[in-house]
């Protein structure tokens, strides 16, 4: 029990340390992507031991934070260090003295490498995606080096009583949990402050008759949430008000729109020569980044996609009037058969899958987390599923995906475990099949079609922003 408080403390200083580097240098520490600044610190040392797991190395607690104390001592840029990856290049390196060996693995990530100007964020829209993001970017503000959240514009009316219930809902989610910080109601000013960010509360119906410089908002990146436009003559509409230089939809966009998949395809579209953006559907983001993987090493010769997916706002609770055929019958007492646009929106994504992918969804009574089934049928024979599981266990731990994919070895997995994961993708690897023949796969990729899908908006965000970290992973 001694030995075990003493892990403790060190986790407790360890995420001390964390805080710190947060809060003064925005540089954050993580252990395989997972947090550690604003973790309990049992949580800490239950993520050491999955990374343990994980790479199949002997990571400590005590070895954690002497590196961690080493990343203190140094002035480095704004940066994502994983502490797993470095502990890994410590244990090759021959072990040694933490500072020095620090110093030089870090030396390429001096102040001078990366200097960030912060920029305004509104969000346009405050339903399920839309109160992720604000709870997101409040939590990421940091020393308020990146993105800011200054503005949330919603319909209806801005009284007293529509700002409680706004907060009620930013506070408390039914899948979510509480939100893990400080939110007090501005009444006189019509405003939220959230961990010391005023958030003005704006109402409004019409996009164009907003002056957001009368708030002390400039040159704002606008987050469009609100489901209510999706081609690029509507969303044009943000760009006419004062304060407004960008436009980001968190849905698949129509016409000539791209979908965007950060990881996947971001790097193909500059932000300074577009002003109107997407951020695709979460399904797309969620098979993305694994069609690419597998794309890249074996090839695809046509696939088909099923997605089994929670219900959404979109659906009735109980019968009644919809556009749509079946999406009227109750979301929670029924399974769904309904379109996806997924599979053409993959071609968007990636030009060279046209005409490779068939897609359905099934809508199906959880409130969040969904499931995408891929059936691909590939240009090389593999001779095993510990062979494809292999190439998407290393894509998930090192390169340009480490952020959209999650490799779980779980035989134990279901929905609601993937609540909350910061992943685009969660390959359930004991669930992969290969085909007698060697040239057909099934995957199955879990994905929080609500908070992963946000991640990866707040991912592309930082991008359009040019405020994007230095990552040590």
């Amino acid at each position: 029990m001694g030995n075990w408080n003493s892990k403790e403390k060190n986790a407790l200083e360890l995420i001390n340390i964390a805080g710190t580097l947060w809060l003064d240098k925005n540089v954050e520490l993580v252990l395989l992507r997972r947090n550690i600044v604003d973790a309990r610190y049992t949580e800490v040392l239950n993520h050491k031991e999955y990374a343990k797991k994980y790479l199949g190395l002997p990571l400590t607690i005590e070895v954690l934070l002497g590196l961690s104390k080493a990343i203190s001592k140094l002035d480095i840029a704004p940066t994502r260090i994983d502490l797993a990856r470095l502990c890994e290049e410590w244990l090759k390196d021959g072990k040694g003295d933490y500072d020095a060996f620090v110093t030089e693995n870090l030396k390429d990530y001096g102040k001078e490498k990366r200097k960030i100007q912060p920029i305004d964020v509104v969000l346009f829209g405050f339903g399920r995606i839309g109160r992720l993001a604000a709870r997101e970017l409040i939590q990421q503000h940091g020393n308020g080096e990146q993105l800011r959240l200054r503005a949330i514009v919603t319909r209806g009316k801005n009284t007293d009583e529509e700002i409680k219930k706004r907060s009620s809902l930013l506070r408390k989610d039914s899948v979510h949990g509480k939100f893990r910080g400080v939110i007090t109601e501005d009444f006189e000013n019509k405003a939220l402050i959230a961990n010391g960010n005023v958030i003005h509360m704006i109402v409004s119906d019409d996009p164009t008759a907003i002056d957001y410089t009368a708030f002390g908002i400039k040159d704002a990146l606008l987050i469009d949430n609100s489901g209510i436009f999706r081609d690029e003559e509507k969303l044009a509409n943000h760009l006419k008000s004062k304060g407004i230089a960008k436009v980001l939809l968190t849905a698949p966009g129509k016409g000539s729109l791209p979908n965007i998949v950060y990881g996947v395809n971001h790097l193909s579209f500059n932000p300074d020569e577009r002003k109107i953006f997407t951020a695709a559907s979460c399904t797309t983001n969620a098979i993305s980044p694994i069609i690419k993987v597998i794309a890249d090493k074996l090839g695809i010769e046509s696939g088909h996609v099923e997605t089994v997916h929670s219900y959404t706002n979109d659906q009735n609770l109980l019968d009644n009037y919809h556009k749509s055929y079946r999406r009227g019958r109750s979301a929670p007492l029924n399974m769904v058969i309904t379109e996806t646009g997924a599979a053409s929106a993959i071609t968007k994504v990636m030009p060279s899958m046209s005409g490779k992918f068939t897609g359905n969804a099934v809508r199906v009574p959880t409130p969040d987390v969904s499931l995408a089934i891929l059936n691909l049928n590939l240009s090389k024979e593999v001779d095993s599923i510990e062979e494809v599981n292999n190439i998407i266990r290393e894509a998930a731990t090192r390169g340009d995906l480490v952020e959209q994919i999650d490799y779980s070895t779980s035989r134990e997995l279901v929905s609601t475990d993937c609540v909350g994961n910061s992943h685009a993708s969660i390959v359930d690897s004991p669930a992969t099949l290969i085909s007698p023949n060697k040239k057909s796969i099934v995957l199955y990729v879990w994905y929080d079609n609500e908070y992963g899908y946000t991640r990866q908006v707040i991912r592309l965000a930082k991008y359009l922003g040019k405020v994007q970290r230095l990552t040590y992973y």
